[in-house]
């Protein structure tokens, strides 16, 4: 197995791709051989944790061309969004956790840079941003990142991390660079103007500035329909500077700063899904600040810091509703979520002679603050409040010379939720503990065996407590959610299996969860807002594979979730479809072109009240990416998506997908 040595936080945020298109005649690297690491800890792959883990890289977020951020899941077995194919309208599924119709946002965590990112909202998705972004994304499937991330994390993490200088400069020479990109698709008429430019002034220091503009039209379905309200207008951007100092420049210290902005008059109320709610002038600007500094202290195994600083806030303002409604949801308002984080981690290295252990210690301060204000005065189902929470963690990594690692870790999370001063309710006080043990034994150099065993509890939100109507009173007496997890897998790789230097390597997970004390909407008159039902089992299983030579390369993600109410049998509404998602392609090296044909196949589900249809879906995709000659610096991407413009609506989405769409994108790097 290619493997680097052990990682010290082998399940932490920020995780960054150090892995280049290999040179011919070496070995070729698959995406699960990609580093997963965190500063001041060693380094592994992908395919080497303990977790179901994968690392999408900047080829991965440019292939997609992609319009929202939830279509970049397509080869990452067992996450996909939920909601809508309008950018106003995605929020995430991780194995089954995350529904749209209950309060879910909440037990998947997602980070920009390291700040948690959070919204709630009736018709509206959890997560407002841009593709371009991003250099990288990370996902932790499952339970046992609550340790690192924070409690409550029943689905998993989905980390984002936004472009570096450094992707743009070459070499330590390199002072400045600008990137130019613009794209079309055909199918709403959509295209995208993109701006990078990256400079650095002195060896220390090195900044980038980003600026994106997205416009659409409504696109349509498979048979002609237009998606009414997916059209759009954005604008996004990000200003990032990176500073090293300290001896042999050791440290950094990195600022980064990232807005998305749309504006919409006379757009579909409902943005999860096509509603007879009329239509509404909305404006979302969301914003994210993170200050890191880094210590990884090289000649001190006691010292490995790692300090973020984190502001978030994520304004929804609405107006001029249409929808004849009376009720307070569409009168003249104003959403916001504003979050403040100081998340502190240090790793310790200690050493036998036939032991090393790498040992994690650290705590986070957040302080949430809701608003939700309307022309009708207070709305009592998007409760206003404050969520402040500290969290205290330790995980240890021990890794043995007989090729076992062994990496128990516990979390706890202190949390006080205090109502607006105009809502009924009581301050709430909450603790939430997380223990986990996972395990890695390296049978051979190229066949792991994995497994871990991990429990967490996601205390109710400010909605979950104090909703309430004319007709429900709040829920003061919820208990936390907890949910019990254990995984067992294997991972395989495979050098030279048809030709010299070729790579094959795949990882299977199972995964069972049992989810007791569920958080529920309850809409009969009289009684609270919300309740706990009593549990909830989900299991499956997860297949992650890639094949990567000189010529060609395929990538494989199949998911199969199931999960069912214990108390009456019926399949959870949150559960997805089962999946099959691969890619086959080439490439012609004397044209420097790639090229090849994506496959999604999904298999009909059917839950108490509905059932989904099974479909297949197709893709053709070519780029040409020369690297000499007057071309060089260029990359042009032309795709055909659902070549047989076949209709089809996910089981978790809120409408039909897209039909046939032709997109070409053309960048220049100068």
């Amino acid at each position: 197995m290619r493997r680097t040595p052990p990682r010290a936080h082998l399940l932490s945020a920020t995780a960054l791709i150090a892995i280049t298109t290999p040179a011919i005649g070496q070995d070729n690297v698959t995406p699960l051989q990609r580093l997963v690491f965190t500063d001041g800890g060693s380094d592994t792959v992908a395919i080497d944790t303990p977790q179901a883990v994968t690392v999408l890289d900047q080829e991965d977020i440019d292939a997609e061309q992609a319009t929202t951020v939830g279509e970049l899941f397509d080869l990452v077995p067992g996450v996909q969004s939920i909601g809508s194919d309008r950018p106003a309208g995605v929020s995430f599924n991780i194995r089954g956790i995350g529904e749209l119709a209950a309060s879910d946002e909440s037990k998947i965590i997602v980070t920009v840079d390291g700040a948690t990112k959070f919204h709630e909202q009736y018709r509206v998705g959890s997560f407002f941003s841009d593709p371009e972004l991003y250099r990288q994304v990370e996902v932790l499937r499952g339970p046992a990142s609550s340790t690192l991330f924070g409690s409550g994390a029943l689905g998993g993490v989905i980390n984002f991390e936004t472009k570096d200088p450094s992707d743009f400069l070459d070499g330590p020479d390199d002072r400045q660079a600008l990137r130019l990109r613009g794209q079309f698709e055909t199918n709403g008429n959509e295209y995208l103007g993109s701006a990078i430019y990256a400079v650095r002034p002195s060896e220390s220091f090195e900044t980038l500035f980003a600026l994106n503009y997205r416009n659409s039209d409504n696109f349509e379905d498979g048979n002609g329909d237009e998606v009414s309200g997916s059209e759009f207008d954005a604008t996004s951007g990000l200003a990032k500077g990176v500073l090293t100092f300290g001896d042999a420049g050791e440290q950094t210290l990195t600022g980064s700063y990232t807005i998305w902005n749309s504006e919409l008059d006379d757009t579909d109320y409902s943005q999860t899904g096509t509603l007879p709610f009329g239509e509404i002038d909305r404006d979302i600007r969301d914003q994210t600040a993170t200050l890191r500094w880094q210590n990884p202290a090289a000649a001190n195994p006691f010292l490995d810091l790692d300090v973020v600083l984190s502001y978030s806030d994520t304004e929804v303002e609405q107006a001029n509703a249409t929808s004849g409604f009376a009720s307070p949801l569409f009168a003249d308002s104003e959403y916001s979520y504003e979050t403040a984080s100081l998340k502190v981690e240090n790793t310790f290295e200690m050493a036998g002679g036939s032991w090393q252990n790498f040992l994690t210690t650290g705590f986070q301060l957040s302080r949430q603050e809701r608003i939700a204000e309307t022309s009708q005065g207070p709305l009592g189902f998007h409760p206003e409040g404050t969520d402040e929470k500290l969290g205290l963690y330790v995980q240890s990594e021990l890794i043995l010379g007989n090729g076992l690692t062994l990496i128990p870790g516990v979390r706890v999370d202190f949390t006080e939720l205090e109502p607006g001063s105009n809502v009924d309710g009581d301050d709430s006080d909450e603790t939430a503990f997380s223990p986990k043990l996972a395990a890695l034994y390296e049978v051979t150099d190229t066949f792991n065996v994995f497994g871990s065993v991990a429990m967490t509890e996601r205390v109710p939100t400010l909605d979950e407590l104090f909703s309430s109507d004319g007709n429900e009173p709040s829920s003061p007496g919820l208990d936390p959610e907890e949910a019990m997890s254990a995984e067992l897998g294997f991972s395989q790789s495979f050098l030279g299996v048809a030709t010299a230097g070729d790579a094959l390597d795949f990882k299977v997970t199972g995964f069972y969860s049992e989810i007791d004390d569920l958080i529920e909407r309850d809409d009969t008159a009289g009684t609270p807002f919300y309740r706990n039902v009593d549990s909830a089992t989900i299991y499956g299983i997860e297949l992650e594979g890639a094949y990567e030579t000189d010529r060609a390369f395929a990538r494989l993600a199949y998911s199969d979730v199931r999960g069912e109410d214990d108390e009456t049998g019926e399949t959870l509404e949150s559960v997805p479809a089962r999946t099959l998602a691969f890619t086959i392609g080439g490439r012609d090296l004397e044209r420097d072109l790639d090229f090849g044909w994506r496959a999604t196949l999904v298999d009909s589900i059917s839950y108490e009240d509905e059932s989904f249809g099974g479909y297949a879906l197709h893709d053709l995709f070519a780029t040409w990416r020369p690297d000499a000659g007057s071309f060089a610096g260029t990359e042009v991407r032309f795709s055909i998506e659902n070549v047989l413009d076949k209709q089809f609506q996910n089981s978790l989405a809120g409408d039909p997908g897209p039909g046939r769409s032709f997109a070409l994108t053309v960048s220049r790097a100068i």
